[in-house]
């Protein structure tokens, strides 16, 4: 389906050009057509949108340069750059979230950041949360000024210490189950807990560990039930792909650290997102290969009553942090886990550094001309340009830029793309299933982060090339598990890296591949269409627990 939506687009372009080329009726048609407000980019507009207009009424008034200075950037996401931030006055060094609005392509996206400022800004002070100091928004950024963590990410510190065993990852566990019975307390689900959203707030010994990102947390109240599909494959809870679900999530997805953080591997893993989806739906946990026999019956207890896969006999929070071996942690075997799990944490961590330097090379270049062209197409099947696309007009216009999808294919992507569910796509449904679609049928993207990593432009990804292009702030990468990558992604054993093979790693079922949150949430709520439609996957009524017929 996706290298028909690819074909689509590129039909679009083609009827764009034609119509530019040939400057006849065709352009004359288009001109006289009467404005789409619903194909408007609102980057575009005359009046720029505002962001935190309901959250933080007055900062687009205040200008960030005024009270801090902006320093080196410190990193790269989805939306934008976090760099270092100085306060004038005080000469506090702290970290700014600079999102840029051009990036926020979809409504889905602004109410995300909001939802972000808003919880931040109403959580209590924490000692295992990142705090927000100040939010500022003009035309082109907003900007969110946070304590700053410079002290690493959690597998990092982990795999530099050296000794690794049960009584540390007690002490990370009950750091994660203190943010989420706080969070839950103060009715946010977090929906995205995992070790890449926890950092050390410096590199001393003893540094906190703080949750950093809250942009898929979302308010609740008590016995209220969400479907929306968000978070990262690995750590999702079964209810979550049933699209019913409420806190108890939280509470899975930090049963899949603890796992992770005992062993080295996750506990529901596949080649593929569905394979991984699958995994999770059957729920069988591996506790016999190592190093799982050295392991003490209570922490094995404690991982299976976090992974019970009945929301309603999982532990609380605080049942969690209540349980024998986290009560007694100071008395859990402080002996190392072995080589073995310190290995595949490093393995894990360096995987992760790659495959996140390659999404954000992905999302870093789809341009506006992309963008553009989706309108365009979005123009070209609006029929009766009323800003809106019914099922026959998606149809017919497949079929006009020359698409082979079969009836069944269309039905399924007016289903995925259809999020509000009144029959029609809108602009906004179009453009996020479209570049969702383009991504998983276009090589194109992942061609750009290839050649990224490509240097000298030989068609291969050498030792050296990872080398520079992975080395940590120090400028220095682990010899040994670059070897240990290069071992994984090399499938013919040549000693590097070929375009074939790393498109191969780019597609396996790994939580690094979403290039945005709405391509995410898309591509899982339709593998749940999909696994509900093969028998796989039963959605049940949120009130009686009874199965629904799809």
């Amino acid at each position: 389906m996706g290298n028909s939506i690819a074909a689509c687009l590129g039909g679009a372009q083609h009827e764009k050009e034609h119509q530019t080329a040939g400057k006849g009726k065709k352009k004359k048609r288009v001109a006289e057509r009467k404005p789409n407000p619903y194909a408007e980019d609102p980057m575009k507009s005359r009046a720029p949108i505002r962001v935190l207009k309901d959250v933080v009424p007055l900062s687009h008034r205040a200008v960030i340069e005024d009270k801090y200075v902006l320093g080196r950037e410190l990193g790269r996401g989805e939306f934008g750059i976090t760099y270092l931030c100085t306060d004038k006055g005080t000469k506090e060094e702290l970290a700014c979230k600079s999102i840029s609005k051009r990036k926020l392509r979809t409504a889905v996206d602004v109410e995300d950041v909001r939802r972000e400022v808003q919880i931040m800004s109403s959580l209590p002070d924490h000692p295992n949360v990142v705090r927000l100091r100040a939010t500022y928004e003009d035309v082109e950024n907003v900007y969110l000024v946070m304590e700053l963590c410079e002290g690493g990410e959690l597998f990092d510190r982990i795999v530099a210490r050296g000794h690794y065993s049960e009584r540390a990852a007690a002490s990370v566990v009950r750091t994660v189950m203190e943010v989420v019975k706080m969070c839950h307390a103060n009715g946010v689900i977090h929906r995205d807990l995992k070790p890449e959203n926890f950092l050390f707030a410096h590199k001393k010994e003893h540094s906190a560990l703080k949750a950093i990102d809250f942009g898929l947390s979302v308010f609740f109240k008590p016995g209220e039930r969400f479907s929306e599909i968000v978070g990262s494959p690995y750590y999702m809870a079964p209810e979550v792909l049933k699209r019913n679900y409420g806190p108890e999530v939280d509470v899975w997805s930090a049963g899949v650290i603890l796992y992770i953080l005992l062993c080295g591997v996750p506990p529901f893993w596949a080649e593929t997102e569905q394979g991984v989806a699958l995994a999770i739906l059957r729920g069988v946990i591996d506790f016999k290969r190592e190093p799982w026999p050295q392991i003490s019956d209570n922490a094995k207890n404690l991982v299976r009553e976090m992974l019970n896969h009945d929301p309603k006999k999982r532990l609380t929070a605080q049942q969690v942090l209540d349980h024998p071996w986290l009560q007694n942690s100071k008395k859990a075997p402080n002996v190392p886990l072995g080589d073995i799990v310190m290995s595949r944490l490093k393995q894990f961590s360096m995987m992760n550094r790659f495959k996140k330097r390659a999404m954000r090379v992905i999302a870093d270049h789809l341009s506006v001309e992309e963008v553009e062209v989706i309108r365009e197409m979005f123009k070209l099947m609006d029929i009766d340009n009323d800003g809106k696309i019914t099922y026959e007009e998606l149809k017919a216009g497949l079929q006009k830029v020359g698409s082979q999808l079969a009836e069944l294919e269309i039905k399924m992507l007016m289903e995925v793309a259809d999020v509000d569910r009144n029959g029609v796509l809108d602009y906004g449904e179009f453009v996020t299933v479209t570049v969702h679609l383009q991504r998983m049928g276009n090589d194109e993207h992942i061609q750009r982060a290839f050649d990224f990593f490509d240097k000298d432009g030989n068609g291969y990804i050498e030792l050296h090339e990872l080398r520079e292009t992975l080395a940590d702030e120090s400028g220095e990468t682990d010899a040994d598990f670059l070897t240990d990558i290069m071992r994984e992604v090399d499938t013919d054993k040549d000693g590097r890296i070929s375009y074939d093979e790393f498109a191969a790693m780019m597609k396996t079922g790994t939580d690094w591949r979403k290039a945005s949150r709405q391509y995410s949430r898309e591509r899982f709520k339709s593998l749940s269409v999909n696994l509900m439609k093969d028998g796989s996957l039963r959605l049940e009524d949120r009130l009686t627990g009874q199965a629904i017929a799809v």
